[in-house]
């Protein structure tokens, strides 16, 4: 058997390739758009992709399923609950089918509960094994936590009604699995798909009957409370890209760069409404930035942070430290679906030299300059751009106005566009995200929290627990 896990950092995203070496059959389950790898790995091991499997329709990243469709013409299979909401053709995968492709035997099993079309696949090494070599769980369940349910409530599915076929799904189909079964998920670490995810990639159905919380004895009504609580606030992104999953779209070439463009033309695509994303660090941007531009390192969870503050009908002008950089950028917004990448400036660097009356610093401020100055600024306004549970555990800066990141563009009204405001995150880089935001719509006077909520801490400055009434502060 052949079996590789591959891991994208930046989106915190597990896909795989299985195949049989004695038949040369394979398959990919939960694919990125990008495909290259999967084609490159499939080759160089004799294998042939023949389908792509689906746990279900992803929200958190553009699935590759068109495109390894049209590069080996696989099928493309979700569970039976997938049918007539897709525009491309599945085919299905019934609760308990299996698929041969040789030795190696694959079986789907039912999971609903993150969502209601959910399936994982157990893995069999050989044809008669009575002991599975792994699972590939999806979404449903992760190493020390298991898949949120409340990702389909603004479509009428409430997150109760999901926990309890989470509940389900876990107790009568995946914790039946013999404790040695290895899990393979499709997501760790940081991703939004769940609120306690371990950095580690695979483990074992008895390890997570150990340790995971949301696996230890309780009842139904326990175990939806658990999960339900403490959820992050959604990527703004994730709605759009759920959708776009389901429909037939253009295919993402990773190789095509973006085109090079002159001043000129980037400030007339920004008249017309394209936002200027400068993929730069934190740092560099605030030496000095293009007037109206929005700023999401690449260094960091770009595509998902770029994804709360552009909108997916928006044309996006890059600005970048390299050509390599402007490349990787267009490809990671690819990867969530935001396609719509008119260009990159071309030497950014000279571009500003050459026009210094469309480039501005950003004003960023140190929490012991805070402290001294925060009660002689009238009117001071303190935006934690954190998420709740965060502050929950940690507590906020007094006075402060909880807005997460993923819903700033939406509550933007909220705040006074005329007020000196400083923006504070976790660390700084979801805060320099927030304070370019509000600068590229109106704000006056936006100062950026150097070292965010940490450094505030750090400076022994005070802290007060969070109240659902710091968020209308």
């Amino acid at each position: 058997m052949f079996f590789r896990q591959y891991y994208l950092e930046c989106l915190s995203h597990a896909s795989y390739l299985i195949g049989d070496e004695s038949t040369g059959r394979a398959v990919v389950v939960d694919p990125q758009r990008d495909i290259n790898q999967y084609l490159e790995d499939a080759a160089a091991h004799g294998l042939r992709i023949e389908r792509v499997i689906e746990t279900h329709f992803h929200a958190d990243f553009l699935s590759g399923h068109l495109e390894l469709a049209a590069a080996t013409g696989a099928l493309i299979s979700y569970g039976e609950a997938a049918l007539d909401r897709a525009e491309f053709p599945i085919d299905a995968l019934a609760h308990r089918q299996r698929l041969s492709l040789g030795e190696v035997t694959l079986e789907a099993r039912a999971t609903p509960g993150h969502t209601p079309e959910s399936i994982s696949i157990v893995v069999y090494e050989h044809t008669g094994d009575s002991e599975p070599y792994g699972v590939l769980t999806g979404d449903t369940l992760f190493i020390g936590d298991v898949g949120r349910p409340d990702l389909l409530t603004s479509v009428g599915v409430s997150a109760d009604q999901l926990a309890g076929q989470l509940y389900r799904s876990l107790q009568e189909e995946l914790l039946t699995l013999p404790d040695a079964t290895r899990v393979y998920p499709a997501h760790g670490a940081g991703s939004a798909c769940g609120k306690n995810l371990s950095s580690e990639t695979v483990s074992t159905i008895g390890e997570q009957r150990r340790y995971n919380y949301a696996l230890q004895p309780m009842s139904e009504d326990e175990f939806i409370r658990a999960v339900t609580e403490g959820q992050t606030a959604a990527p703004l992104y994730f709605a759009f890209s759920a959708s776009r999953n389901m429909q037939v779209r253009p295919l993402l070439d990773e190789t095509v760069a973006p085109t090079p463009l002159g001043m000129e033309d980037v400030l007339a695509a920004q008249r017309d409404g394209a936002l200027l994303v400068d993929a730069r660090a934190a740092q560099e941007f605030a030496l000095g930035h293009l007037v109206g531009s929005v700023n999401v390192g690449l260094e960091g969870r770009f595509a998902e942070y770029a994804g709360d503050v552009i909108r997916p009908d928006q044309a996006v002008i890059l600005i970048a430290a390299s050509d390599e950089a402007a490349a990787e950028a267009k490809v990671r917004l690819g990867r969530i679906g935001f396609d719509k990448v008119v260009g990159a400036l071309a030497d950014p660097i000279a571009a500003f030299v050459a026009h210094p009356e469309l480039v501005v610093p950003a004003a960023r401020i140190s929490a012991t300059e805070l402290a001294e100055r925060r009660g002689d600024i009238t009117g001071l306004q303190i935006v934690d751009v954190r998420n709740e549970g965060e502050a929950r555990v940690s507590g906020v800066v007094p006075g402060a106005r909880l807005v997460p990141l993923p819903r700033l563009l939406d509550r933007l009204a909220e705040l006074d566009p005329e007020a000196p405001t400083v923006v504070h995150c976790a660390g700084g880089y979801r805060s320099s995200i927030a304070a370019s935001v509000l600068r590229a719509n109106g704000f006056r006077d936006v100062s950026d929290l150097t070292g965010g909520f940490g450094a505030w801490v750090g400076a022994d400055q005070p802290v007060v627990p969070y109240a659902p009434a710091d968020a209308n502060a």
